[in-house]
């Protein structure tokens, strides 16, 4: 049971994220035919870096917490 709900979770993503690539292609192509498209460009790459980060810093945290506190009931 457990693993058909991860399929279809997956699934669902997937089916999520082909939409929203497709959207990126067609902004990117109508900013890259101006001349101010390889700012902009960068800009995108700027603020979806900042996201990732963040969670990446939180799981990082959360990961090295549950780490010190099991380090501490072996003891």
């Amino acid at each position: 049971m457990i693993a058909v709900k991860k399929i279809l979770s997956l699934l669902l993503f997937t089916l999520i994220s082909l939409s929203t690539f497709s959207q990126c292609a067609m902004c990117k192509a109508v900013v890259e035919s101006s001349d101010q498209g390889e700012g902009i460009n960068n800009g995108i790459i700027y603020l979806m870096f900042i996201p990732y980060m963040l969670i990446g810093t939180v799981g990082y945290l959360i990961y090295r917490h549950h780490k010190k506190n099991n380090q501490s009931e072996e003891v």
